[in-house]
């Protein structure tokens, strides 16, 4: 017995990052159902951009999935599979991907795929966060849906297995959980619904509330997005 409790962590002690790798891509692949490209190495979102001869923008998208992929296909953005297909194009949704449907991570992670096909063909894909990003972030959920609150929370019990899973490979720098140093208690809620609230602030941290081109300024506007 003691030999079996030492197999995982002997076979992990030379390849920690490739444990990793694997580990991330089963739970995102268990979330979401997509298997993303490899990131670009990381940097920080812009705020500025040279003028681009495609410039596309996307509004709106609160949660719902299937007119996300509709509107992509109208402009020639993804094909049949699902895949970008937009070449150099830059394309910039201005936000409010979150609330009133229960699609919002689906969103979130099919545009993360796209990001990462957009810059391996030579085009942009940018993401900002519009106000109902800084609703949630503030801790305003009155646009919030139950189904959305619960694709959080199975996220969550995935990716807690996922470090388990790490937990098993020496190497590796120590697991953090995703809502360390986030408030545990929202007023006025439900507690069922707390982990959910709670992991919308971690998503969102990477996008920014403004972008410029040479003749566009995209911005969070009050409560709508403006171009």
């Amino acid at each position: 017995m003691e030999n079996e409790k030492e197999i995982p962590t002997s076979i992990c002690k030379d390849i920690p990052n490739l444990h990793s790798s694997f580990v991330d891509t089963f739970v995102d692949f268990s979330v979401s159902g997509l298997f993303l490209p490899p990131p670009p190495l990381p940097s920080p979102p812009p705020t500025r951009l040279p003028s681009p001869k495609c410039l596309i923008a996307i509004g709106d998208l609160h949660g719902n999935l299937n007119k996300l992929k509709q509107a992509l296909r109208l402009v020639g953005l993804i094909d049949s599979s699902d895949n970008y297909t937009g070449g150099s194009a830059t394309i910039v949704q201005v936000g409010d991907i979150l609330d009133r449907d229960d699609d919002e991570l689906k969103i979130l992670y099919f545009l993360e795929k796209l990001k990462r096909q957009a810059a391996r063909c030579g085009g942009s894909f940018v993401t900002m966060n519009g106000n109902h990003e800084i609703m949630n972030i503030e801790g305003d959920f009155c646009y919030v849906t139950e189904g959305g609150v619960e694709e959080f929370r199975v996220w969550l019990e995935w990716f807690r297995e996922g470090n388990k899973m790490k937990s098993l490979c020496q190497g590796l720098k120590p697991l953090k959980d995703p809502l360390e140093g986030i408030e545990v208690e929202f007023r006025g809620a439900n507690k069922k619904f707390h982990e959910g609230f709670k992991l919308n602030k971690p998503k969102l941290s990477r996008n920014q509330v403004g972008l410029i081109t040479k003749k566009t300024i995209m911005a969070l506007c009050d409560s709508q997005s403006m171009i």
